[in-house]
């Protein structure tokens, strides 16, 4: 499942019990539509709690604001309240996470760098093999 949204706070970084690092955040999904009866369009906002256990260092780019695509699945956790009243809430557990853009006005931090996998040879190669 993918999910595209802006970050409503900046990310935290939070540890297990035993010593296992899990980058906690939120989503807010925007959505409109338009009912049969009316013209007017339906502005609806869905917020998502996050969850990326992979890599602990990319909490600093997740600040708020900006514009992140997340695949994952959905989780569940049931539990009761000090007041004795059961509950539960949705959590995305992120498996990948891009970065799309900074917020407005954000900071001048540099995205993460993805190292190059294939060789800069083989794609002149592909180049010069164009048609036109």
């Amino acid at each position: 499942m993918e999910i595209i949204g802006r970050i409503t706070a900046d990310a935290t970084v939070n540890e297990t019990k035993a010593g296992k690092k899990v980058v906690n955040f939120s989503i807010a999904i925007n959505d409109t539509y338009k009912t049969k009866e009316s013209k007017e369009v339906q502005k609806i906002v869905t917020y998502v709690n996050c969850a990326y256990w992979i890599n602990a260092g990319i909490a600093p780019y997740l600040t708020k604001g900006s514009l992140v695509e997340c695949a994952g699945r959905i989780g569940v956790n049931a539990y009761t309240s000090k007041d004795g009243e059961v509950k539960a809430s949705l959590t995305f557990h992120v498996n990948s996470i891009k970065l799309h853009g900074k917020p407005n006005g954000g900071s001048n931090t540099p995205a993460p760098v993805v190292p190059m996998t294939t060789a800069p040879a083989a794609l002149v190669e592909v180049a010069d093999d164009l048609p036109f």
